[in-house]
């Protein structure tokens, strides 16, 4: 697999790297996505409509594997068990370059996420690790850092992806569907959530200079090879 995007729900990577998924995906690379839990303690829908919700989503975005490790929801930890789960299928993945979530954020899962799965990735590489794999470590990691108060260090152009990338996020119909009853103040409706994450788009894509855009932060410094050929004009 070339790229594999991590989360902690069903509909977090539709939100923050969607259409770098399907840009990926429609440039000939393999990409996939991993879902820590079946987001169980959502107030609305259940995990079967999920996971049905989120292989729908995945067909969108044209992912070739998706799945769900059915860790527990809302009690996401970073547990030696965790962490082994991880890194041995991380092992059979084999992904080139892995996406997480940002470090830090307001649902304790999202920041669990990054940590385990950026431990997960390291584990993986031990030879010792277990018997039955092969040794496997990312080239690279990637944070997803859309909601993060953080300068990107780069931003992928995905104003061919982004009504798309709505489209695989309003495939969770249990989550996005327009609001009824007592629930209708507490819930956004579909044309609201569309807005947001549009303007959202649109102020990375405007720092580069196109139309919508999706933030990633590295830990590295990154390698220029090419000064003449670099991307996204002074003027």
């Amino acid at each position: 697999m070339d790229l594999l995007a991590i989360a902690a729900h069903p509909d977090d990577v539709e939100q923050t790297c969607g259409g770098t998924l399907l840009k990926m995906a429609e440039m000939g690379y393999r990409t996939g996505i991993l879902d820590l839990t079946a987001g169980d303690m959502g107030t609305r829908g259940t995990p079967e409509q999920r996971l049905a919700e989120a292989a729908e989503a995945a067909r969108i975005l044209r992912a070739g594997h998706r799945e769900n490790m059915r860790f527990p929801d809302a009690r996401l930890e970073n547990t030696i068990s965790a962490r082994m789960s991880l890194a041995v299928r991380i092992r059979e993945l084999k992904p080139r370059i892995v996406i997480l979530p940002y470090w830090e954020g307001r649902h304790p899962d999202h920041y669990r996420a990054s940590e385990l799965g950026f431990e997960a990735c390291f584990l993986a590489g031990l030879k010792k690790l277990e018997e039955y794999t092969e040794p496997h470590r990312p080239y690279k990691v990637l944070y997803s850092s859309m909601y993060a108060n953080v300068t990107p260090s780069f931003v992928v152009d995905i104003s061919a992806q982004f009504e798309r990338r709505m489209e695989s996020l309003l495939a969770y119909k249990s989550q996005y569907a327009p609001p009824d009853g007592e629930a209708a103040h507490l819930f956004p409706a579909p044309d609201e959530i569309r807005e947001r994450l549009a303007a959202v788009a649109r102020y990375f894509g405007n720092l580069i200079g196109v139309k919508y855009g999706e933030p990633f932060v590295v830990k590295e410094t990154l390698e220029v090879t090419d000064v003449v050929a670099m991307g996204s004009r002074t003027f």
